[in-house]
């Protein structure tokens, strides 16, 4: 079952059976017939329908993002801010499709030649709850203007922002058999990665989710893209303004409720600012305590997306304490229905601590003490880890060279994660393979295929 639980209270609202067996082969066929004729279509003809796609993303954005309030407990005012972002994805790839997809000429020794640019089939995309509607984009947008067809199978509690994407797309004008949503369970996903007719696979989820789908797809050769999990440094060098500093990251932090895989989730801070850093960090940090209803603007702390996962954080936390941490503010889970956990605010987090290489993915901040700049760089390198990271800081110069010593996919200076179209997203280590957004992003499926002259 897709099952639909308000994590705010509690209340079961919806039950979606699973696609059976029979349903999902029909699907695979659906998109593999439709890759011949939108493959054909003009690039000017894709462009124009993913830029329609795009104004009525905007046009519904009230009801996607209470949909994604009811479904996983995002605060209103972020959900509206993240239909947003997938608007600005999805007018990127149309207003530069012709860019992105132009013949490359090249000059070799021997004489001429061109790189034509084509799609490869059908691809299948599994999507994760925490940004329902985002993730999907990242992945849709630049292949739908490639001219590939797209099976999603989206997280099992998400099934209402699945349909409503689905909605969206064939509205604007995506061909029902060029865009296919399916309520598949998870094991059903390795006969759908053995079959031939789908040719790549796009996961956004945790590791073992990674680790078990990129099996699957080696086994038969399949193109992989996996944007998995991190557990994000900040470092913070110095800084003019510490209680604008504390304010920014601590913001940044609590986004989503802490359930981002680039969030800053490790802060290392250097010495002559690390005691101060944590006590306004922990009075900052008690603002989300109070629990309160997503849909209310004025709400700091939502819930975790359901009461597993806010027991999961809770306990990552009892056994960060019980292992020698320090618990500098918050810890709990509320009390009452509902997936609600104080934000928390941890120290004193050593090597040989469970808290030291995992990713907490909750409201969780964790705060490290270094001597200079050198041992800053160490902490940060010493994961399992490789998304994002931050720098932070009054001298640009600094900044540049202590984020080119970081072990990440992306480096932010002065500001902590985030998104934008035309910026690549992804990870290196155990954070992912490949990249989504910009012009990397529609690259990944693609046939880069070589004509001699």
């Amino acid at each position: 079952m897709y099952t639909l639980t308000n994590p705010a209270t509690g209340d079961l609202v919806e039950r979606i059976p699973n696609s059976t067996d029979e349903e999902v082969q029909d699907a695979i066929e659906r998109v593999h017939r439709g890759f011949s004729s939108w493959r054909d279509r003009p690039v000017s003809e894709r462009a124009a329908i993913v830029a329609r796609a795009a104004e009525l993303f905007a046009e519904r954005s009230d009801e996607l993002a209470e949909t994604m309030t009811l479904e996983m407990g995002k605060r209103i005012n972020e959900g509206r801010g993240e239909v947003g972002v997938v608007v600005d994805i999805f007018t990127y790839y149309a207003e530069n499709a012709a860019a992105l997809l132009a013949d490359e000429p090249l000059t070799l020794k021997s004489g001429p030649a061109v790189i034509v640019k084509q799609p490869i089939g059908a691809l299948l995309g599994v999507m994760p709850w925490n940004f329902p509607c985002y993730q999907v984009a990242r992945f849709v947008a630049p292949n739908l203007v490639l001219g590939n067809t797209i099976l999603l199978k989206h997280a099992s509690i998400c099934p209402r922002s699945a349909a409503a994407i689905e909605r969206v797309l064939h509205d604007a004008g995506v061909p029902t058999d060029a865009y296919v949503n399916i309520y598949a369970s998870s094991r059903q996903i390795p006969a759908v990665l053995a079959d031939p007719r789908i040719q790549g696979v796009s996961l956004t989820g945790s590791e073992p989710a990674g680790i078990s789908v990129a099996t699957e797809a080696g086994k038969h050769l399949k193109k992989t893209v996996l944007e998995l999990g991190g557990s994000d440094p900040l470092i913070v060098l110095d800084s003019a303004d510490l209680d604008e500093t504390v304010r920014n990251v601590a913001t940044a932090r609590m986004r989503n409720c802490g359930q981002s895989c680039n969030a800053p989730k490790r802060m290392i801070v250097l010495a002559d600012l690390y005691d101060d850093f944590v006590d306004k960090l922990s009075k900052h940090v008690s603002d989300y305590f109070q629990p309160g209803d997503p849909a209310d603007p004025a709400t700091r702390l939502p819930p975790l997306a359901s009461v597993a996962a806010a027991d999961e954080v809770a306990g990552q936390i009892a056994t960060a304490v019980s292992q020698g941490a320090t618990l500098r503010a918050g810890g709990h889970r509320v009390e009452g229905p509902g997936a609600f956990l104080e934000a928390t605010v941890l120290t004193d987090v050593t090597p040989g601590m469970d808290a030291y290489h995992e990713e907490i993915f909750g409201p969780v901040v964790v705060v490290f003490r270094a001597a200079d700049e050198d041992e800053a760089v160490r902490i940060a390198n010493d994961s399992p880890f490789g998304l994002g990271a931050s720098v932070w800081g009054t001298d640009q110069a600094r900044m540049r060279r202590v984020a080119e010593r970081i072990e990440s996919g992306m480096v932010y200076l002065n500001r902590a994660g985030g998104s934008v179209a035309d910026l690549p997203f992804g990870g290196i280590k155990r954070s992912g393979i490949g990249r989504e957004l910009g012009a990397a992003g529609i690259e990944e499926f693609m046939n880069r295929k070589a004509i001699r002259l």
